[in-house]
């Protein structure tokens, strides 16, 4: 049964172990008329009090500002 809740992920320790397990973690960030829209998807590679940098499924990497957009796992 799958539940199709969220976790946001918010402290380093939840991006370390997001990142140790492996995790699909989803980027989402605000648009224009205030409504948050998923923008990528992938891995936890590295992280820093200011930036997340993903790896999506296809190999790219980008670079997130932890202030600009909300980082979800489905638990």
């Amino acid at each position: 049964m799958n539940s199709n809740k969220s976790r946001t992920l918010q402290k380093n320790i939840e991006f370390f172990t997001a990142a140790l397990s492996q995790t699909v973690v989803s980027v989402w960030q605000e648009d224009s008329a205030g409504v948050y829209c998923e923008i990528a998807r992938g891995y936890v590679e590295m992280f820093s009090n200011d930036q997340v940098r993903v790896r999506s499924e296809d190999g790219m990497e980008h670079h997130y500002s932890r202030d600009t957009v909300i980082f979800q796992t489905e638990v």
